[in-house]
């Protein structure tokens, strides 16, 4: 279907809505700041934008080659200066998003920022908008092209050494690698990323284990450390009484959220609901105890979680939270290798992890006798599930997987279970006959 819309130039294609390929790489989120004039967005694989200034209109054009987005073009209003936003389809390979000013108005175009903090997370900066003077000599559809050397980083990602960064890695696990893919192929409508570790030896299974996804209820996991964190740090007590605010209440899951406002609770009974049932209402309470979005994502980043990113209170329904199965991991191993909480507080966390309720997941795909502390999420188009798994035979190994699937597929649950099968398999298969006195844990690396 043809859009046609007034504010693209003869010299441009029209906009198309294209259907989303399961596999083509996408948009996962954007948030337009207009205290700061500061577009952040995200995708779910690495791009480098391509950004440019348009006159008469005045407008910025920030394309992402490679990306779809994967929804009809929508539009948000910002304020009287800079007017509006929109998102669209530009051709089948680009997401274009279109930041307009009113008329009048323009941009510096050698004022305006590209920054990423990521390959799949950027931001853009622009300047205070300026008054048109009547005399302005540029012409109706000229093009400033906005350079942006320093403040881009490149698209090719790291080596899996620098974003896991805390267990030495050894080597790909080649042969379970090539029973996922053949699972992938039979599943091919879904998208995943997935990574895990085996603990004892180092190696590891990285299928786009940094493609960026809605977090879901795993945002809770990073939540659920930072409060012991505190915990450890005298900040917070256990048996302190939160109370219930309206503003933070919410739907979707849980139970607190049928309580009356003005309800008190323990902050052990909060967070533990948070973790256990999932409970949005007291996820909330939590964040704003920890004191708030923005604390939270400091201290992700403090951690180096590069994709970890809470954007909105719970529930996010729209999926603008967003994480990545190597964030998991890693939260897991600095958890693990205790460099983020006292030993009381790792064991008291785990435990909670432990009682998570959801068992559809990992857990289905474990033999007997393995225990997991883990933290799923679910959002009806995306499902995920990360955790810390103990094998009957002493052996560790840490999990992370996201997959995108139709909304509430029952078959990416089942494909998680399989993997998860298939890993805990090949795992067990490894160890077998080898004594766990013998077996030598990897030299950390920080």
């Amino acid at each position: 279907m043809v859009l046609k819309v007034r504010w693209l130039l003869p010299s441009f294609v029209s906009f198309f809505l294209l259907s989303h390929p399961a596999q083509a790489d996408s948009l996962t989120s954007w948030n337009f700041n207009a205290a700061q004039n500061q577009l952040d967005l995200t995708t779910d694989e690495g791009v480098e934008p391509k950004v440019q200034l348009i006159f008469n209109p005045n407008r910025l054009i920030i394309d992402l080659p490679g990306i779809t987005l994967g929804r009809p073009k929508t539009s948000e209003k910002v304020g009287a200066v800079i007017q509006e936003i929109r998102v669209g389809q530009f051709d089948a390979n680009t997401t274009r998003m279109v930041i307009e000013l009113a008329p009048g108005y323009k941009l510096d175009a050698t004022k305006v920022k590209v920054r990423g903090a990521s390959s799949t997370h950027w931001f853009v900066q622009l300047p205070t908008p300026e008054r048109v003077s009547g005399n302005s000599p540029l012409q109706i559809g000229a093009i400033a092209p906005i350079s942006q050397p320093a403040q881009t980083i490149p698209v090719i990602a790291p080596p899996p050494e620098q974003l896991t960064g805390v267990v030495r890695l050894n080597t790909e696990m080649q042969g379970l690698q090539s029973q996922v893919e053949a699972l992938m192929a039979r599943y091919n409508f879904l998208k995943t990323g997935m990574f895990f570790v085996d603990l004892d030896t180092g190696n590891y299974l990285d299928i786009q284990g940094d493609r960026v996804f809605p977090a879901a209820s795993t945002i809770k996991l990073p939540i659920l450390i930072a409060f012991f964190q505190d915990l450890d740090a005298g900040k917070v007590r256990l048996d302190e009484t939160l109370v219930m605010r309206r503003d933070l209440i919410t739907n979707g899951s849980g139970e607190m959220q049928d309580d009356p406002v003005g309800s008190r609770y323990s902050a052990r009974e909060t967070v533990t609901k948070m973790i256990t049932i999932s409970d949005n209402t007291a996820t909330n309470m939590i964040i704003d105890r920890l004191g708030g979005i923005k604390k939270l994502n400091e201290r992700f980043r403090s951690w180096g979680l590069k994709d970890t990113v809470i954007r909105n209170l719970l529930g996010d329904f729209g999926g603008t939270n967003t994480t990545s199965s190597k964030d998991m991991v890693r939260l897991l191993a600095l958890v693990t290798k205790e460099k983020l909480l006292s030993p009381s507080s790792r064991e008291q966390s785990l435990n909670i992890l432990r009682n998570t309720v959801t068992r559809s997941l990992l857990p289905a795909g474990l033999g007997s006798g393995a225990d997991i502390a883990h933290k799923t999420g679910d959002i009806g188009f995306l499902i995920g599930d990360a955790g810390l798994i103990m094998m009957p035979n002493g052996k560790h190994y840490l999990a992370g997987i996201f997959v995108r699937r139709p909304y509430n597929d029952t078959r990416g649950r089942d494909f998680i279970r399989q993997v998860s099968r298939l890993v805990y398999n090949y795992l067990n298969q490894q160890t077998a006959g080898v004594p766990v006195g013998q077996r030598v844990l990897p030299t950390p690396r920080f």
